[in-house]
């Protein structure tokens, strides 16, 4: 493609304006490890759920869910449950504050407050560096197939060196320059450049989605799509017919193990519910809730999340994907009939290259490469702060001054996106395909023994350590052996072994000591089985609440979880008129908000206080 020297100077100035802004900011980030990798707490809960919410907005997903949309029509308004992206509504209602008030710096550090510092803490804290690590490689990964796909259409030049084609290499130098601002700022260089790809973002994402309606008629759509494309409802089977129209999709729903949708689904929304419950892994969701500035702002922060990331993001996907159906299925089926195969996954960088005017086109590459660099830079952050916090500083070198321990976290984030470009060009080529790894098989291993630490007072840190290593043992090694291996049927071998490792280990070996228990149950204030460790501190406190709260999170959460879903199918039904539908969600968003006001918001109390109903 031939930019404009008009989009040119518009991507340069954003390229050049990030590095500035690190360069700016990289004194007050590198006073202290708190600052470096979280920005000392002292942002504000919408400044945060901004910042998270705009580092879910990223190429890679983008142009993923733009080939679900292309194929499955108003329906793939459920399949972001595959991720979950349902998992901020538990946060939102009570894990988030769950998190924040153990007051760590990474999610390995907060498993001292629930394990202690014995042997079997140690073990659950070099189980999560572990599993940190892995899943951190695994989405730098995901992200550097998406950037390179991304960028090889818009850029003209032939950067093939060596054995790496071009796309890898325009890959690596977007990554080096990532890399670069990041090591000055840390935290603030994510927030800030976060900030700046939202608002690129959101204007792009609104042009995109006025262009898409100026340019395609019902009548059009209608003709290039099959019957129930654009229905919202779906039976046990998908029911959506290409032949005539582009076979080859045919052929990608049955690969995508998408025919059967409705079991699909509920199998998706079984997962979600389990690795949801088990919250954040160890990564930047959980960094952004340890970042807030208290517990009852990190339920907030992820409130504001789900509205930022998922509203502008689906009118930008659904404005791409109509143009793609119209203007673009006749090229699609030449490029089949020539060369047998089509990759679904570069309809975003077609359509935007084809359709997309001068100057839109620079700010919208702006904001791609900003929603590239704010999904990559959260994710080299957390896992940097795992290295530095949860290896270096705790069994290396526990007094180093502040300057040492951000000096290591340049070298460890440097260490971290070598690893992700190496596995990124030699193991993975489709995004599906790491998309399922991630959620199907590291996702299994990681949903026991994180569900079992938050609500059962009999799990300990050998029960953890075991279901964490057994999990990632058993997600990692059935791919390894063989790439081609359907990813959802790691899913369920990675559960059980790890649900088995957990319990197992766990009944073999010692409870936690009292003061550990009864200092997280203090502290954490969680639901679930833990009426031992209640009674025992309810003789030192008598006026110890206990938390009676699970009935009406577990109500909040479902109410949220179809409140969250109408902020995908709006912008869809929006841009595809779809009115009925569109209005009819409108009307289900206004009641479960309002709903939510009483049952959610209004027991959230002031500062660090999340009430109880006996409070």
């Amino acid at each position: 493609m031939q930019l404009h020297p008009i989009d040119i100077f518009i991507i340069l100035g954003y390229l050049a304006a990030v590095i500035v802004v690190g360069w700016l900011i990289s004194k007050r980030a590198s006073k202290s490890l708190d600052a470096y990798f979280l920005g000392g707490r002292s942002l504000p809960w919408y400044v945060i759920g901004t910042s998270h919410g705009a580092s879910g907005f990223d190429i890679t997903g983008t142009m993923f869910f733009v080939t679900m949309l292309f194929t499955y029509g108003l329906k793939a308004a459920f399949i972001p449950w595959i991720w979950p992206l349902f998992d901020r509504v538990f946060r939102q209602v009570y894990l988030g504050p769950w998190i924040r008030r153990s007051k760590a710096l990474t999610g390995a550090e907060w498993m001292r407050t629930r394990f202690g510092s014995g042997l079997g803490g140690n073990l659950s804290h070099i189980s999560v560096v572990v599993y940190a690590l892995i899943i951190t490689v695994a989405f730098l990964a995901y992200a550097f197939i998406g950037i390179g796909k991304f960028a090889e259409v818009f850029f003209q030049w032939d950067l093939s060196w060596w054995l790496l084609p071009s796309a890898d290499v325009y890959a690596i130098i977007i990554l080096a320059i990532t890399t670069a601002y990041l090591l000055l700022g840390g935290w603030y260089s994510v927030v800030l450049t976060d900030l700046i790809q939202f608002a690129l973002l959101t204007i792009a994402s609104i042009f995109i989605a006025v262009i898409a309606m100026d340019k395609v008629t019902p009548e059009a759509l209608s003709k290039v799509v099959p019957e129930g494309w654009n229905q919202l409802r779906f039976g046990l089977k998908l029911d959506l017919d290409w032949t005539g129209l582009m076979d080859q999709l045919n052929k990608r729903i049955i690969d995508d193990g998408y025919s059967w949708f409705g079991i699909v689904m509920m199998l998706m929304l079984l997962k979600g519910l389990l690795v949801s419950m088990a919250g954040p892994t160890p990564g930047y969701g959980m960094q952004h809730a340890l970042s807030t500035r208290n517990p009852r702002e990190a339920a907030l922060e992820n409130w504001w999340m789900s509205i930022v990331q998922i509203f502008p993001r689906f009118l930008m996907i659904t404005g791409v994907a109509v143009l793609g159906l119209v203007f673009f299925s006749s090229e699609v089926r030449q490029i089949i009939s020539a060369n047998g195969k089509f990759d679904f996954e570069q309809i975003l960088p077609y359509v935007i290259e084809r359709y997309i005017p001068v100057g839109l086109v620079g700010i919208l590459l702006a904001g791609l490469l900003a929603a590239f660099m704010s999904t990559f830079d959260s994710t080299i952050n957390a896992g940097a702060a795992y290295i530095v916090n949860d290896v270096y500083k705790r069994y290396i070198n526990s007094n180093a001054q502040a300057k040492t321990y951000v000096r290591f976290g340049y070298l460890s984030s440097v260490v971290l996106v070598i690893l992700a470009v190496a596995i990124g060009i030699s193991r993975v080529e489709s995004i599906h395909d790491i998309t399922k790894l991630i959620t199907f098989g590291l996702y299994g291993g990681y949903v026991a023994p994180n569900i079992l630490k938050w609500h059962w007072w009999r799990f300990n840190g050998y029960g953890y350590f075991a279901g964490m290593i057994a999990g990632v043992i058993a997600a990692l090694v059935p791919f390894i052996v063989d790439p081609d291996i359907n990813k959802v049927h790691i899913l369920p071998f990675a559960l059980g072994i790890s649900t088995m490792a957990s319990i197992v280990v766990c009944l073999l070996t010692p409870p936690e000591k009292d003061e550990v228990l009864e200092g997280f149950y203090r502290t954490v204030r969680p639901w679930g089985f833990w009426k031992p460790v209640y009674q025992k501190l309810l003789a030192k406190y008598p006026k110890l609440k206990a938390n009676t709260n699970f009935r009406r999170d577990a109500f909040n959460v479902a109410i949220g979880i179809v409140w969250q879903l109408t902020l995908n199918v709006i912008p869809i039904c929006l841009v595809i008129r779809q009115f009925k539908t569109m209005w009819i969600s409108i009307g289900v968003l206004a009641v479960t908000s309002v709903i939510m006001k009483f049952t959610w918001y209004d027991k959230l109390g002031p500062g660090d206080m999340y009430m109880s109903e006996d409070e």
